[in-house]
């Protein structure tokens, strides 16, 4: 079925043949009909899930397989979303180990993309919990894939896009909490210099953001509001949280109901509202008890945001510089946004630590994610924002891209060219491919 698909951020939009399998038979099947791409719910930003000639929805292969509670080990399908296991897992105390910025990511997506969070300085990425994944290959054999048996297969699979092949099964280790709440501590940083040093004083927080004003300019550059978190134990909640401590209010999640003009979203609201965040992050100051939801994914409390941006669409420009570099990379990425007049409405600064698979995005060091709308002056400033990155040797996320030239994305990313071999030789490159591949030549 011919169908006309996007990413996260609407764009590119690709009329794709669709195949939504309900067995591994089905997929296997398939594989002779030409290059192919697994896709999950659709949450990468950009065109790494599109294949005009044939995109596998593994939606339907949603089943949770198997738990052992004594070493937290899940066994699920890919196509199940990290919000059903958030669903059926926290009320009996076991929470994901690592979690992106949304719960509505697949499983299978989610070890594609090798996700991190605001824990990845502690704790490392998604894959780093990852025990052993089923990976069906160019000849629709089934192969189990872990550290210590098929390992190559393992670590290209890690943050490797599909690319190796179809994930349809995966061993997952949870993580045991005592509560469903977190103790969120919020500082205010008048500016980036304050901001990294917080990074700095807090980096044995479990879990650390910052959101990051980057409309301001001169004294105030960078100033932003950190959010260092940790899972709340009993002794942490209040007698009544405490009797029922997996209970939290329940978020009703609101939906944008029409495509915002693309006026709506300019150089005066983004001042404004950049403004008003920070005012507030500075008022709310302090620690306090937030429910999971909250402060996980304060994002998906609208499910369809990604429509602020109107029909055109927006992008994501996220990198990662290298710690000897951060201070003066991110300094310089903030202030070209800054100059620019434009700002971000969506700015957030996260620390990582080492990468887990061959082609994982993390390395040692700090990311910042920015949100643009669609149009010729931001392709013009993230351009500006690439260099910036190569400067400072930093590389780029591939789940969130939808816009690198090939020749950028090389120049960042060392390890490429050997994945591509790689794939070559296992018969994976005319089998497995997306338009993100085609693109950057992997």
């Amino acid at each position: 079925m011919i169908e006309t698909l996007s990413g996260w951020g609407r764009t590119p939009r690709i009329a794709c043949d669709v195949l939504r399998p309900r067995t591994e038979a089905q997929i296997a099947a398939a594989l002779g009909r030409g290059s192919l791409i697994a896709r999950g719910n659709g949450r990468a930003y950009g065109d790494a899930a599109l294949n005009a000639g044939l995109t596998v929805d593994m939606r339907g292969m949603d089943h949770m397989l198997g738990f052992d509670p004594e070493t937290g080990v899940l066994e699920a399908e890919a196509g199940v979303l990290l919000s059903e296991i958030i669903a059926a897992f926290l009320p009996r105390g076991w929470f994901l180990p690592v979690t992106p910025g949304t719960k509505f990511v697949t499983l299978g997506g989610a070890i594609a993309a090798d996700v991190h969070g605001k824990n990845h300085h502690i704790d490392g990425s998604f894959g780093a919990f990852v025990d052993w994944i089923d990976v069906m290959g160019a000849d629709g054999d089934v192969i189990r894939c872990r550290k210590s048996e098929n390992g190559d297969l393992f670590r290209m699979t890690l943050g490797g896009m599909g690319l190796t092949g179809v994930i349809l099964r995966a061993g997952l280790r949870l993580r045991p909490v005592e509560s469903a709440w977190i103790v969120q501590e919020t500082t205010a940083a008048p500016d980036l210099d304050a901001l990294l040093n917080l990074f700095e004083a807090q980096a044995d927080r479990p879990y650390l953001v910052a959101w990051v004003d980057c409309t301001t300019r001169g004294a105030g550059l960078g100033r932003g509001i950190a959010m260092a978190g940790r899972h709340a134990a009993l002794d942490d909640l209040t007698p009544g949280k405490r009797a029922r401590p997996f209970e939290t209010p329940a978020r009703r999640a609101r939906r944008l109901p029409v495509d915002l003009p693309q006026l709506a979203l300019n150089r005066f609201t983004a001042r404004a509202f950049n403004a008003a965040y920070y005012r507030n992050g500075a008022r709310e100051a302090g620690t306090a008890l937030v429910d999971w939801d909250s402060y996980f994914y304060p994002l998906d409390a609208v499910l369809d945001w990604n429509r602020a941006y109107g029909r055109r669409g927006f992008y994501q420009f996220q990198c990662v510089i290298p710690l000897a570099q951060g201070r003066a990379g991110i300094r310089a990425l903030i202030e070209t946004v800054a100059a620019s007049g434009r700002g971000a409405f969506l700015s957030v600064l996260k620390q990582l630590g080492p990468s887990s698979g061959a082609l994982s995005f993390p390395m040692e060091g700090y990311t910042l994610a920015l949100d643009f709308p669609r149009a010729a002056w931001s392709e013009r400033l993230m351009e500006r924002l690439d260099s910036i990155t190569l400067a400072h040797g930093g590389r780029f996320y591939l789940a969130k891209d939808a816009r690198l030239a090939r020749g950028t994305f090389r120049s960042a990313e060392t390890r490429a060219q050997d994945f591509a071999e790689a794939r070559r030789a296992a018969g994976h490159s005319g089998v497995f491919g997306s338009a993100q591949s085609e693109r950057l030549g992997l």
